[in-house]
């Protein structure tokens, strides 16, 4: 963790002054947003007691924002409808199927112009939302909600994915296409390592290295799955 206690998803912050006037897909505002100097060291963002570089993560489902947690808190949420179902626990749960079947003309019609998104489900919403890492952060795609209900008929066994806090991370590779069910706050870290190393039109060797030590490290805590 920095030393400058901006630790969890806080380093992928960018300055106000660095952001345009486009508009940020809904619950994403937080990543431009210039935050009030913060005690050294981490602390949790709902009691505020001190936690570990390595902590939980809680969803606010009203502000679509991810709190560091302490192990206590994230318990308080990790049945949903807790709080008045305000706030919900992020789970450590991270799936991989070797079967995941997705064609060409599928990605194409999803609608994602870069190798990369997580899909999930957005329950204030009620429906399934998608984004990809870009440079200026996470951005959100249409989804054709037609084709992306064919994939999930075709890959049953992502049909437990728990909504605002799981999310399908697929990620192109020549000529197939990978598979994850992840937390929601992975996906973020993708995020954040696209924005911090992206130079140029085509990335550039650190950002593709950070990329795919990420992958690579999602696939050794990844359990394996069939149908």
């Amino acid at each position: 963790m920095s030393s400058d206690g901006t630790g969890g998803l806080g380093r992928f912050v960018r300055p106000r002054e660095a952001a345009d006037d486009t508009p940020l897909p809904p619950g994403l505002k937080r990543f431009l947003e210039t935050r009030a100097p913060r005690p050294v060291g981490e602390r949790c963002e709902l009691c505020n007691e001190r936690i570990p570089e390595e902590h939980p993560h809680v969803v606010n489902l009203e502000s679509r924002a991810l709190l560091c947690s302490c192990r206590p808190c994230y318990l308080l949420f990790t049945q949903r409808g807790a709080a008045g179902g305000k706030y919900a626990s992020v789970p450590d749960r991270h799936l991989y199927d070797p079967e995941f079947t997705l064609s060409h003309a599928q990605w194409e019609e999803l609608q994602v112009p870069v190798r990369m998104a997580f899909f999930f489900v957005n329950s204030p919403l009620g429906k399934t939302v998608a984004f990809y890492p870009s440079p200026a952060g996470a951005t959100e795609s249409l989804l054709a909600l037609e084709t992306w209900d064919r994939i999930m008929a075709a890959n049953p066994l992502f049909s437990s994915l728990a909504p605002d806090v799981e999310a399908l991370l697929v990620c192109r590779r020549d000529d197939r296409y990978e598979c994850y069910l992840a937390p929601i706050d992975a996906c973020y870290e993708l995020v954040g390592h696209v924005r911090l190393h992206w130079k140029g039109f085509d990335g550039g060797q650190e950002a593709w290295a950070a990329i795919d030590g990420f992958f690579s490290r999602l696939r050794e805590r990844a359990q394996a799955v069939r149908a």
